[in-house]
């Protein structure tokens, strides 16, 4: 499972993974009891510690995109596509909204604005 980490964004490691899994999970990348890394596996492999997978598991479960089987895993489970994908659309739609009130408070155009989200759209393929 591919999880990019940024140190430099500011966003806590676990909300990073936690937010990337979700997101796998509604795109249908990761599929409904598909079973995820060990926290162990993923911490290996993200160079991360344990306890920052383990916190982004456990918050999956909280929010219902995970389930844990005691003894086997972490494993993908039933969500409503149609909610958590409208949960991500309104996360996306407060960040824009904090973008385009920084823009406006700057006297950046829309077209300028515009230009920046389709070059990180671009970049982050």
């Amino acid at each position: 499972m591919e999880i990019i980490i940024s140190n430099s964004s500011g966003v806590p490691i676990y909300e990073q993974i936690k937010e990337q899994i979700k997101v796998k999970i509604v795109s249908n990348e990761l599929k409904e009891n598909e079973l995820l890394p060990s926290i162990r596996s993923l911490a290996k492999d993200l160079r991360c510690s344990v306890i920052t997978t383990k916190n982004a598991y456990e918050e999956l479960v909280k929010e219902g995109y995970l389930k844990n089987v005691p003894s086997k895993g972490f494993y993908v489970a039933k969500i409503n596509k149609d909610l958590a994908l409208e949960e991500q659309l309104n996360k996306i739609e407060e960040l824009m909204d904090k973008a385009v009130t920084i823009a406006k408070l700057n006297n950046i155009n829309k077209k300028t604005l515009n230009e920046i989200l389709n070059i990180l759209y671009e970049e982050n393929k």
